[in-house]
């Protein structure tokens, strides 16, 4: 049996095909402004037999097209699971929130902490500051791992973080030494939030700022314990769907 599971976030939408529960493809694109449009391309050609629906955009999806959901916590508790048999605790910073969640050892979720007022410390906070700094995503994690902590930034809002980044610029800063202080900064809403939940098994740092690895190497010197992510770690709440769709 083959089962869909598509994680519509407000960044970018990812789609996981299973066959009696492997991995037969993974997509993804952009959502756009038009997320139901970007669903249909990533579905075009794609037959599955059950397909649900989690993320941002997930109840957009029940309601034209007819699917099943499932909230995120659960979708990216079941795909880390499946991911990393032993998991207990799941970091994940999404384009629009930041969540932490405590597994049991069932994999079952026991407890979960979840940042989704405003872009603080989200992916969408780490854009907009390499965008300021001018650089990409992926120079960003990079250049941002090479620098060293002199500077402390003070505000979580983006809005007065990147006035002081502005700032810091004028002052004629080092961009390597900015950047790795508002990652930092991101590290350490991440690192509060785990201190209210329960902290064991393996951790999985899952969604696509799990691929920056200065966040992963400040949560790790924090923690003193391995961060382990996926090879494709953007793909642990579509899979989680996917899973779900073909248990249930």
């Amino acid at each position: 049996m083959k089962t869909a599971g598509i994680d519509i976030g407000s960044r970018f939408i990812k789609l996981a095909l299973l066959e009696e529960g492997q991995i037969l493809l993974f997509k993804k694109a952009e959502t756009s402004f038009s997320p139901l449009e970007r669903c249909n391309e990533l579905l075009r050609d794609v037959k599955t037999e059950r397909i649900m629906a989690t993320g941002y955009g997930r109840h957009l999806f029940e309601v034209h097209l007819g699917s099943r959901t499932i909230t995120e916590i659960k979708a990216f508790a079941r795909g880390a699971r499946a991911l990393f048999p032993e998991c207990r605790t799941i970091i994940d910073i999404g384009g629009q929130d930041t969540k932490v969640i405590s597994l049991d050892e069932k994999g079952n979720v026991r407890k979960f902490e979840m940042n989704d007022r405003c872009a603080a410390g989200t992916g969408k906070f780490l854009e907009i500051m390499a965008k300021t700094l001018d650089y990409s995503m992926k120079e960003f994690g990079h250049v941002a791992s090479k620098g060293n902590k002199k500077i402390r930034i003070n505000s979580m809002c983006t809005v007065f973080a990147e006035s002081e980044v502005v700032s810091l610029i004028a002052k004629g800063e080092i961009r390597e030494e900015i950047a790795v202080a508002l990652h930092q900064l991101v590290a350490n809403r991440v690192l509060s939030m785990l201190k209210r939940i329960p902290i064991e098994g393996d951790i999985v740092f899952a969604g696509g700022c799990a691929k920056n690895q200065c966040l992963k190497g400040l949560i790790e010197h924090a923690l003193g314990k391995t961060v382990h992510v996926a090879d494709n770690p953007e793909i642990t709440g579509a899979l989680g769907a996917a899973l779900y769709a073909m248990e249930n």
